[in-house]
């Protein structure tokens, strides 16, 4: 039993203390939905002297708009009804709670109660009736506002931080299946709880959540859905919010240099928050070294610029100060850290940069010292493979002017005497044999093996060769002493 009937039956039990007879209590009137099944609470009472009249086989009855015996709609104990109803309640109980099923436009009018019993308890409740009334779109929802528990005008503002109810109320068109609330929002939703309750004719639905910015001009909208046999029908109401909440600059104000030094500060605020720039930490206005511009991008929010000479950035910090009526907020920029944004330079890049630049360098340095030591050099240059040389002179000509004569190391230096002494003039040739010393008149085949190719210039004669002059003692010196020291004879090849 629900708390609307336990007041009923209390109404009438306190009438009864003083005065006991033929009572009963309905509401006054029930508006029901097109196609929705409706109760009706009631409960009744009667004289002490019937008690014993009461049983289960009571019968309930209802009349339509008068208690004339041809307007009876409804009758329990009967299987034939103008209207499909049921009293639910029990009778002995003196409960006569009744359903009307499938309402529609002609269950309107006025309802009265009958109750039949054994004995002489037959008694019609004339002087009390309930009016219904079918309607075929369901009411709006009413939505609320509260706010730190004390009920507040629905544009009245919030002050961030705040202890926000939403309580959303619709009338209980449908007893069954009944109907629901449910609640959707503009914005992202905040952490909130939700109550739900119900009473006799209506039913509530209580949305709690703290304040914020977020929330600020957000539309809450509380929905009523009534399930009908064939379709539903819903009906809502909404509120806007009005948070009140103090200035905030935006992470994205920031500087930019280039001919100039640009600075942009944006800050949301309600109400409108006022800004300044402040340079060194004092206030500035427009000037011929500076210009300030402002721009309102909403109702709260605020865009502001300040335009600066190179001079100042190097010798002032700039800070954006923004108020309004609940705080404040401030912003001072970093100039180094505006620079290489603006620049688009890494000084790590630079520093890389510089080293490998110059790593380059020095190899480039070191290749071209290389090549510069080479050509200084004379092209004098000895090959040997095993004990076989080769001699070039720096008296040698072009390669199409030379002729190469090749002798045995022996026979070198007497060929060279006595054919053409010129031939070895300007040079220094050691016929030094590496092999063995102890080489007997078999070794010759090793010591005819070794060569030289000595250059001649054609056709130029020895006075124009410059350099020594020849000497045939020397070189007969020479020629006898190589052949006392291999002990072989020459022999001209």
């Amino acid at each position: 039993m629900d708390t609307a009937m336990k007041i009923i039956l209390f109404s009438i039990i306190l009438q009864g203390v003083w005065c006991k007879g033929f009572n009963i209590s309905l509401p006054e009137k029930i508006e029901a939905l097109n196609g929705c099944s409706v109760i009706i609470k009631c409960a009744f009472d009667i004289e002490e002297k019937y008690d014993q009249d009461l049983s289960e086989t009571a019968t309930g009855v209802w009349y339509k708009n008068d208690t004339l015996q041809k307007h009876v709609v409804f009758n329990s104990s009967s299987i034939n009804h103008s209207i499909k109803a049921n009293i639910t309640g029990k009778l002995k109980a003196k409960d006569c709670t009744t359903v009307f099923y499938n309402v529609d436009s002609s269950h309107i009018g006025k309802y009265f109660f009958r109750l039949e019993g054994n004995g002489g308890l037959k008694w019609t409740y004339t002087k009390t009736s309930v009016s219904v009334d079918v309607i075929n779109s369901p009411h709006n929802p009413t939505v609320k506002l509260y706010v730190d528990e004390k009920e507040a005008q629905s544009q009245q503002e919030v002050l961030e931080g705040s202890s926000v109810c939403l309580s959303c109320s619709a009338e209980t068109l449908c007893s069954s299946p009944p109907a629901t609330l449910t609640w959707s929002s503009t914005s992202r939703h905040p952490p909130f709880s939700l109550q739900e309750k119900q009473n006799q004719n209506k039913l509530i639905s209580h949305l709690n959540f703290t304040a914020t910015p977020l929330q600020h001009t957000a539309t809450f909208t509380c929905t009523v859905t009534y399930q009908l046999q064939n379709n539903n029908k819903t009906a809502h109401s909404n509120l806007t919010l009005h948070v009140t909440y103090a200035p905030k600059i935006s992470l994205s104000s920031s500087c930019n240099r280039t001919d100039v030094t640009v600075c942009l500060c944006e800050v949301d605020g309600n109400p409108s928050p006022k800004l300044e720039w402040h340079l060194s930490g004092r206030p500035v206005t427009n000037s011929t070294i500076m210009s300030i511009s402002e721009e309102r991008l909403s109702s709260t929010v605020l865009r502001s610029f300040i335009t600066l000479h190179h001079s100042l950035t190097h010798t002032s910090t700039v800070q954006c100060v923004t108020t309004n009526t609940h705080g404040n907020d401030k912003h001072l920029f970093q100039w180094l850290l505006y620079a290489q944004e603006s620049t688009g330079i890494n000084i790590l890049s630079v520093l890389i940069g510089a080293a490998v630049g110059v790593l380059v360098v020095m190899v480039g340095c070191g290749i071209t010292y290389i090549y510069a030591r080479r050509g200084k050099r004379k092209p004098s240059q000895t090959r040997g493979e095993g004990t076989s040389q080769v001699i070039s002179t720096d008296e040698a000509g072009s390669q199409e002017d030379e002729e190469s004569i090749y002798v045995n190391k022996l026979t070198l230096v007497g060929a060279a005497t006595l054919n053409h002494p010129e031939s070895l003039h300007n040079s220094s040739t050691d016929f030094i044999n590496t092999s063995q010393a102890s080489c007997d008149i078999g070794c010759v085949s090793s010591l005819t093996a070794d060569y030289a190719a000595v250059l001649h210039p054609k056709g130029v004669k020895k006075s124009s060769m410059g350099g020594d002059k020849v000497d045939p003692q020397r070189d007969q010196y020479i020629l006898q002493r190589d052949i006392n020291t291999s002990g072989v004879p020459l022999q001209a090849k």
